[in-house]
């Protein structure tokens, strides 16, 4: 089964905790994203690569990896240049997610090369987009999976309502594995964003926010049955790609 078909229909966990907080250490993630695949994931995003690494070696679903990097004087900071998508792609993931906004990288790379850099290791490429014409752009480079991760979190975009439905259904019409992510706070909302047009959906703070000191495996495992028993009620995971 390819990792796209592994996906369809079925929800993605993002694992990602503030930084310094008690649970920001990879041993800690690592047993947050297990929780998360043992109640019904389907696979995880997660921060870092120390992260990524611990992960990797704690699960075999499917893994999107990105590194979250400011840099002085430009706004993308998801996987924002060539070398952070080395070292994601250095972890062993399964997908590379990145800033496909039309805004200049730090290093001045394309899409079309970052495409090239994650085919080249077997991976596939993901386009966190906040517009519709981020999703266009994107797939004419031959990026693989299009998400409405930056809708809401740009210039153009703050104060969009979330989820966005709307880019849920204008980035279909790409011909991608089409992602929601951002802003699904229930179980209805995930539903919602899969009657929308979404091939799968992404789930953080919803699942991963206000964790317990102790054992947050146990809660990121209860908000994630939920989930998935609500998915599965709707039908939604019996289609195939």
């Amino acid at each position: 089964m390819s990792v796209p078909a592994s996906l369809h229909g079925k929800l993605v966990v993002s694992v990602q905790v503030p930084r310094g907080s008690a649970h920001d250490a990879p041993a800690a993630i690592a047993e947050m994203c297990a929780a998360a695949i043992d109640a019904g994931a389907a696979g995880v995003r997660v921060e870092s690569s120390a992260h990524l690494k611990a992960v990797r070696a704690r699960i075999d679903a499917p893994i999107i990896g990105i590194i979250k990097r400011e840099y002085v004087g430009y706004e993308p900071y998801i996987t924002p240049t060539l070398a952070d998508v080395r070292e994601v792609l250095s972890t062993g993931v399964e997908i590379v997610a990145f800033d496909a906004t039309r805004r200049t990288r730090p290093d001045a790379s394309t899409t079309e090369a970052f495409v090239a850099r994650i085919w080249g290791a077997g991976a596939l490429a993901m386009a966190d987009c906040a517009l519709a014409e981020d999703g266009r752009y994107a797939r004419e480079d031959g990026v693989d999976i299009l998400a409405t991760t930056l809708c809401g979190y740009t210039e153009r975009t703050r104060g969009i309502r979330l989820p966005s439905y709307q880019l849920v259904r204008e980035l279909t019409t790409f011909g991608a594995f089409t992602i929601c992510e951002g802003g699904i706070v229930t179980p209805e909302d995930g539903r919602a964003a899969l009657a929308a047009g979404a091939d799968a959906i992404v789930v953080g703070t919803a699942i991963t926010g206000s964790l317990p000191e102790r054992k947050p495996e146990r809660i990121v495992a209860e908000r994630t049955r939920a989930f998935v028993a609500a998915l599965h009620a709707s039908g939604a995971g019996s289609a195939s790609i």
